[in-house]
């Protein structure tokens, strides 16, 4: 009888061994994840909804709070908040340009916006029926994490504390400057992070520092004592509630390439880009209008929150009469009916913008900054041409001018000339699309997609618990001992008593010399 290759048994006892120890570690089980979307805005939903699919996708049961429900699926459970954020079913309707600019374009304006928001948010996710009996039956066996986008408000922590359930925090922005104390554990340093309400990609100048500090500390400042006022003044649970909760994971909207390279601690995972999809096709006369172009295309969207229609003709007729000036063609996300349009225009009220991008043709971006079509233009490799209207989309915007890819303007100071003179410049000099290539291939360079990444760290968290161990110490300070007051303030009183000692010393030893001459004096007599 032919013995066994001893090498091929030993190969074979290996497989079998590595096939049982994968088993047995890798794969998490079957989890059951529980998601709560606590903003009714849809480029949020976008983000929020792109990780929970991935987790839905990958065998695991996820039942998601949403105002804007998308319909029950395999491992997927949606209870429908739309009525609880006030939206009643009806269409999000565009707001006026000009309207927009001058409630939300400056920083202060945006932060008094979010200290009413927060709160009506938190109001918004606990006023749901199903949640409150969630709650109030304790019902913690039937999820293993609790995943909430944070409001900058840590109403959040009371219900992982009520459910007992490890937290994963989702942030849609880039950064959350006023808050990532309570988050990450840590403040940004001002002197190397620009705030998230800043025009800047990094603070570079002294004036730009002190203009970041300021921002920083007001911000951090009147958040702060909106929340020590509502503890003493507000009687909603969550307001009331000393949750010693503190966030496992935090999944961050962000990346290296359209943010300035700064510390995170271990437990903030960047995930951006994670909503880019495999791109469609593109509507036929979309399609043969990008086509037939023989110079290229421009595409030119403001997105979802601004009706362009109702912008002023201050605005419209520069930019109309710049564009009808260009060689290239152009598609433009306009709602309403737009007089006397140039003939190189199409006008469209949607536009699908992913997969325009990636046509070859297309020549550049006029785009207002959101988060969203930042990833997707980086990805895409194609310049832009921006004009920022609110939050974070003046430092989106920065951060790709940093990068070599991008113009930024002021739309309500824009004129024929300027604009015209910046959108020849980004199509015909070649280093703005060679800044963009070079962009994409430093975004598509990854050790783990966003969404192995997602995954990966979910799972990670299950498997080990909360994974604890992953918490920064910072989180467990209070501020006195975070900012060192109490070392500082421990070394000052040393300082001070060893002054007092020292003074002490030699005031007697003065005291002592002045006692011998004089002795020695009195004796010479």
């Amino acid at each position: 009888m032919k013995k066994p290759n001893v090498l091929y048994t030993y190969i074979c006892s290996i497989c079998l061994m590595y096939t049982f120890m994968c088993s047995w570690i890798l794969p998490a089980e079957t989890a059951r994840i529980l998601a709560i979307e606590s903003i009714a805005g849809k480029s949020h939903w976008n983000y929020v909804s792109s990780i929970v699919r991935v987790l839905s996708k990958n065998g695991h049961q996820v039942t998601v709070f949403t105002p804007f429900p998308e319909g029950d699926r395999d491992n997927y459970t949606e209870v429908d908040t739309s009525i609880d954020h006030g939206q009643n079913g009806t269409e999000f309707v565009p707001m006026d340009l000009i309207d927009t600019m001058a409630l939300w374009s400056h920083p202060m304006s945006m932060i008094k916006f979010l200290r009413t928001q927060r709160t009506v948010l938190c109001d918004q996710v606990y006023k749901n029926d199903q949640l409150k009996k969630l709650i109030e039956d304790n019902e913690t066996s039937n999820f293993d994490v609790l995943m909430i986008e944070n409001v900058g408000y840590d109403c959040d922590l009371y219900l992982a504390h009520k459910l007992n359930l490890p937290l994963i925090y989702l942030i849609s922005s880039p950064m959350l400057t006023f808050a990532e104390r309570s988050i990450f554990g840590d403040i940004p340093n001002p002197a190397t992070i620009s705030h998230l309400l800043s025009g800047y990609a990094i603070p570079k100048t002294f004036v730009q520092r002190i203009l970041n500090t300021a921002l920083l500390a007001y911000s951090m400042i009147v958040f702060s004592y909106d929340k020590l006022v509502i503890q003493y003044t507000a009687n909603r649970p969550y307001d009331l509630e000393k949750s010693t909760v503190q966030p496992s994971l935090t999944f961050l909207n962000s990346h290296f390439i359209s943010e300035a390279s700064r510390p995170f601690s271990q437990n903030v995972i960047e995930v951006g880009g994670i909503h880019l999809k495999p791109p469609k096709s593109i509507p036929n006369d979309i399609l043969e209008f990008i086509e037939n172009s023989p110079h290229g295309v421009i595409l030119f969207t403001l997105g979802s929150v601004v009706n362009m229609s109702t912008s002023p003709d201050y605005i419209l007729n520069p930019i109309k009469e710049a564009l009808a000036q260009v060689p290239q063609r152009v598609l433009w996300k306009y709602e309403g009916k737009m007089v006397n349009k140039p003939k190189n225009v199409m006008i469209r009220k949607w536009l699908p913008q992913r997969e325009i991008l990636l046509h070859p043709k297309v020549k550049l971006f006029i785009s207002h900054g959101g988060m969203s079509g930042v990833y997707e233009t980086v990805d895409a490799g194609i310049p832009v041409l921006g004009f920022p209207l609110l939050y974070d989309q003046p430092r989106n915007i920065a951060n790709l001018v940093h990068a070599g890819m991008a113009i930024s303007m002021d739309i309500l100071s824009v004129k024929k000339d300027t604009f015209l003179r910046n959108v020849l410049e980004l199509v015909n000099d070649e280093k703005y699309m060679r800044n963009a290539k070079i962009a994409s291939d430093i975004f598509k360079n990854r050790p783990m997609s966003p969404e192995q990444s997602v995954l990966y760290w979910t799972e990670y968290v299950i498997r080990h618990k909360g994974a604890p161990h992953l918490k920064p110490h910072s989180l467990n300070l209070t501020w006195y001992q975070y900012l060192l007051l109490d070392v500082i303030a421990a070394m000052i009183v040393f300082l001070c008593i060893s002054l007092l000692i020292a003074y002490k010393c030699i005031i007697m030893l003065n005291n002592l010399i002045r006692k011998n001459v004089l002795n020695i004096k009195s004796k010479s007599e």
